[in-house]
């Protein structure tokens, strides 16, 4: 138990610093790619795999890993790429994404490494694989490749958008039509999901694509209503990984500013566990809602808004 606690301290030591840790691997070639070490369980070998019938093509097969049967997704034939060969020599990441677990299988593993989320940066646009990426990093003369594991997960098991009949419309029947709620994701699959979540609720919505982006529309927005912004933007709803500024450091950064403290902000990520609550409860979030459930999401929204009607 003392270790845990120890790396959480560690974690948590980090936030309002921007950082991340990302493992870095390969696929088919030389370029390299890089996860959130929070979504890795666990790297093995990979293991025998049962092919499933009529499942999805980017899926090579199902392994029993501690009791529990996993999907294991070909990363580099999800991506474009060709399928990774001889699967039984190369490694399988173990990741928890959006409540459910499921293994990528990939051709080696390599290390660790510790960078500042200002020099990570948007995919550049037109470039081949860059629709499932979700930004890129300079790394040892080298571009860094971080792939939008959510829009792949989308498209081998669309998820339910679709919130339940009792959430629709205003809450509290307030006309809300000249308040705006923002969202903040750098994957478009999430800002979908967002929006069709949260159009319900009949809330004029705008979103960006990073905290950087984010935190300059809510200061240029209060320099506009020259007081506190919660009376126009009552709400946001952030991703935690984002490029240039993760959600951690936009949170830290509104609730130190007046114009912007009073703002509720809900951080809604894929990313799960004991660290994210310790982080959340540092930067001063007001709640944390994982993805990606539709009715929490909505329900979660409807709580804060009736809160401060």
């Amino acid at each position: 138990m003392a270790g845990i606690l120890d790396s959480v301290n560690q974690r948590t030591d980090l936030v309002g610093q921007n950082r991340l840790e990302l493992l870095l691997f390969r696929l088919n070639g030389r370029q390299r790619f890089g996860i959130n070490v929070f979504k890795v369980r666990e790297v093995l070998q990979c293991p025998k795999l049962t092919t499933m019938p009529h499942s999805n093509k980017y899926i090579r097969g199902v392994a029993h890993i501690r009791g529990q049967a996993i999907s294991i997704i070909d990363l580099s034939l999800a991506t474009g790429g060709r399928p990774i060969q001889n699967i039984h020599e190369h490694f399988v990441l173990i990741t928890e994404y959006n409540r459910s677990i499921q293994g990528f299988l990939v051709d080696g593993v390599e290390r660790i490494i510790n960078l500042n989320w200002e020099n990570v940066m948007p995919p550049p646009k037109g470039a081949g694989r860059s629709s499932y990426l979700t930004a890129v990093a300079q790394v040892d003369d080298e571009l860094i490749e971080i792939i939008d594991v959510e829009k792949i997960l989308e498209e081998i098991s669309p998820a339910n958008t679709q919130v339940s009949a009792e959430l629709h419309g205003a809450p509290d029947h307030r006309d809300w039509s000249d308040c705006t709620l923002l969202i903040a994701d750098d994957s478009t699959v999430a800002r979908n999901q967002i929006k069709r979540a949260l159009t319900p609720l009949n809330i004029p919505l705008v979103t960006v694509k990073d905290g950087r982006e984010a935190l300059n529309w809510l200061k240029d927005k209060a320099d506009e209503v020259g007081d506190d912004i919660s009376r126009t933007v009552p709400l946001m709803v952030s991703d935690i990984e984002m490029p240039e500024m993760d959600g951690y450091t936009l949170t830290a950064e509104v609730k130190a500013d007046p114009r912007l403290q009073n703002m509720v902000i809900v951080l809604h990520t894929s990313l799960s566990g004991v660290f994210n609550q310790a982080m959340i409860k540092k930067v001063g979030a007001d709640d944390f809602i994982a993805k990606f459930h539709p009715d929490e999401l909505a329900g979660a929204v409807r709580k804060w808004l009736q809160a401060d009607a």
